[in-house]
C-alpha cells in the first residue's frame, strides 16, 4: 500500500471510529426531530451566510496575495478559494484544497514561490485572527461559565494557542536566517522566500490591518452562521458564545486527520458547546448539519471547477503536480 492510500485509509478510520462512538450513545429519534423540526429561515439563513463567506475567504486571500506583490484579482481569487472549498469538503483525496488553490494561482499567471506562499499565508492569518478575536472576547465571556472554570478549562488552551501562533509567526519570519551552507538545499532556499514574505504581511503597517480585518470578518461571519443555525435547532446559545467557541473548533477541523473534518467537528463541537451548558446531542446535531451544509455549498463549486479546469485535470488529478520552485523560472506578476 502507497503512503498516500494508507493516509487515506487512516483519515477514514479517524472519522469512522470518531462518528461511531459519538452515533453510539446518541438518542437517534431525538435528534432527527430536532432536524426535521429545524427553523427553516434560520436554515436559509445559516447557508447564506456560508456562501458569503466564501467572498470572504477570496478576499482574504487577495489581500495577503497584494501584500506579497502577487495580485490575483478579486474574482479570480473568490472563483478559486471555492473550487478549493469544493475538494476541501466533498472528496476523500489526499489532495487537499489548498493545493488546488495553489495549482490554479499558478496557472493563473503568479509566480510559483507566490502562488505557494498566497495560500500558506492565508492560513496563518486565520489563525492569527483566531486568537486576537478569542483573547478580545474573553473579558465577556469568562463570567459567562464562572471565573474559576474558565481558568481552569479555558485559560490554559487559550494561553497554549496564542503561544503557539506567536511562535509560530517568529519562526516563519526567520527562515531566511538559516546558516548559508543549508541553502543549497532548494527547500531551504523557498523557506527563505516565504520568510520574506511573511514579513511581507505581518510586519507591513500598510498591509496587516487590511488582512487582519478580513481575517476577523472571516470568523465573526461563520461564528454567526453557526448561531443562525443554533437557534434554528433551538439550542440555548448566545452569539458570543459563538463567537469564542466556532473559530477554535474549525482549526481543530482542518487538521488533516479525518475526511473532510467528519467527526473531528462533531467530538470538537461537544467539548467546546458543553462548555456553555449545551446538551451532547444538540451539539452533535450542530456539528452534523455545519458538516451536511459545507457539503451543499461545496458543491456548486465543483461545477466550476469542471467549466474552468485546465486539460487533463480529473477528479482523481484536479491540477498537475507542482513545478520544483527552484526550478521554475517562470516569476508571472510576483
Amino acid at each position: 500500500m502507497s503512503k498516500k492510500s494508507l493516509a487515506l485509509a487512516l483519515k477514514f478510520v479517524v472519522s469512522g471510529l470518531l462518528i461511531w462512538y459519538l452515533v453510539s450513545d446518541m438518542d437517534l429519534a431525538a435528534a432527527k426531530s430536532r432536524v426535521v423540526e429545524i427553523d427553516p429561515t434560520m436554515l436559509a439563513a445559516a447557508i447564506g451566510m456560508i456562501l458569503v463567506q466564501l467572498a470572504v475567504g477570496g478576499a482574504r486571500w487577495e489581500a495577503v496575495l497584494s501584500a506579497i506583490d502577487a495580485p490575483l484579482g478579486h474574482a479570480r481569487a473568490v472563483l478559486f478559494f471555492y473550487i478549493g472549498v469544493f475538494f476541501s469538503q466533498v472528496l476523500p483525496s489526499s489532495v487537499g484544497g489548498d493545493a488546488v488553490r495553489m495549482y490554479k494561482a499558478y496557472r493563473a499567471g503568479l509566480g510559483l514561490k507566490s502562488a505557494v506562499n498566497g495560500v500558506l499565508l492565508e492560513r496563518a492569518v486565520t489563525v492569527v485572527a483566531l486568537v486576537i478575536l478569542v483573547i478580545a472576547t474573553q473579558p465577556w465571556f469568562a463570567p459567562r461559565i464562572g471565573h474559576e472554570r474558565w481558568l481552569v478549562q479555558v485559560m490554559p488552551p487559550l494561553a497554549l494557542l496564542a503561544a503557539g501562533a506567536a511562535g509560530g509567526l517568529a519562526f516563519l519570519m526567520v527562515l531566511d536566517r538559516l546558516p548559508q551552507s543549508l541553502k543549497r538545499w532548494r527547500v531551504v532556499r523557498g523557506l527563505g522566500h516565504l520568510a520574506l514574505d511573511t514579513r511581507r504581511v505581518f510586519l507591513s503597517a500598510r498591509h496587516l490591518p487590511r488582512v487582519l480585518i478580513w481575517g476577523l470578518i472571516t470568523h465573526v461571519n461563520i461564528s454567526f452562521a453557526v448561531f443562525l443555525l443554533a437557534i434554528g435547532l433551538a439550542l440555548k446559545v448566545t452569539w458570543l458564545d459563538c463567537l469564542v467557541l466556532v473559530p477554535p473548533v474549525l482549526l481543530v477541523t482542518t487538521l488533516p486527520i479525518s475526511i473532510a473534518g467528519w467527526g473531528v467537528r462533531e467530538a470538537a463541537m461537544v467539548v467546546a458547546f458543553g462548555l456553555v451548558g449545551v446538551p451532547e446531542d444538540g451539539a452533535k446535531v450542530l456539528g452534523f448539519m455545519m458538516g451536511v451544509i459545507g457539503i451543499v455549498v461545496g458543491v456548486p463549486g465543483g461545477i466550476l471547477w469542471a467549466l474552468s479546469r485546465d486539460k487533463g485535470e480529473t477528479l482523481a488529478h484536479p491540477g498537475a503536480e507542482l513545478p520544483d520552485p527552484a526550478a521554475s523560472e517562470k516569476v508571472g506578476r510576483a
